[in-house]
């Protein structure tokens, strides 16, 4: 196993940990929460790590690589180690709107029952899972002002 698989799943470890605390958050909620931004702030530091070696011993950008195009993502993603580095970027973003869905939940008035498959979307699927939380949150937002 060479490094950057080392490093790929230990990214995946801690964010598997993080989601499954939140999972059982309604036991001890802040605490979950905190583990779980504790977990995304980790892999940020991966991340972080991970761009400052592409770009300091890194072999320098592929041809064609920048923001502007498709082409040019695909360009700049060509890499197995920028790929690894957009893994963890997703990782990391997905767990921490993940913590905020959990904290937010109780304020909103949506049950972690509900909560749980945004949780698991958001998981899966980044802002498929957040664009369902949002709706549940607004549905129970609706609710509550018409009663």
């Amino acid at each position: 196993m060479d490094n950057a698989d080392t490093v790929f799943r230990i990214a995946n470890l801690i964010v598997v940990a993080g989601w499954l605390v939140l999972a059982l958050s309604p036991l001890r909620r802040g605490a979950a929460i905190a583990f779980a931004r504790i977990a995304a702030a980790l892999v940020c530091g991966i991340y972080l790590t991970l761009l400052v070696r592409g770009l300091m011993m890194g072999p320098g950008m592929p041809d064609g690589a920048g923001f502007g195009s498709l082409d040019g993502v695909v360009a700049l993603l060509s890499r197995p180690e920028s790929i690894l580095a957009a893994w963890v970027h997703f990782l990391a973003f997905d767990l921490f709107i993940g913590s905020w869905q959990a904290e937010d939940a109780p304020k909103a008035g949506v049950p972690h029952w509900m909560l749980l498959p945004c949780l698991l979307l958001t998981f899966l699927a980044g802002p498929v899972g957040l664009l369902l939380y949002l709706c549940i949150k607004a549905s129970r937002r609706d609710k509550a002002l018409k009663a």
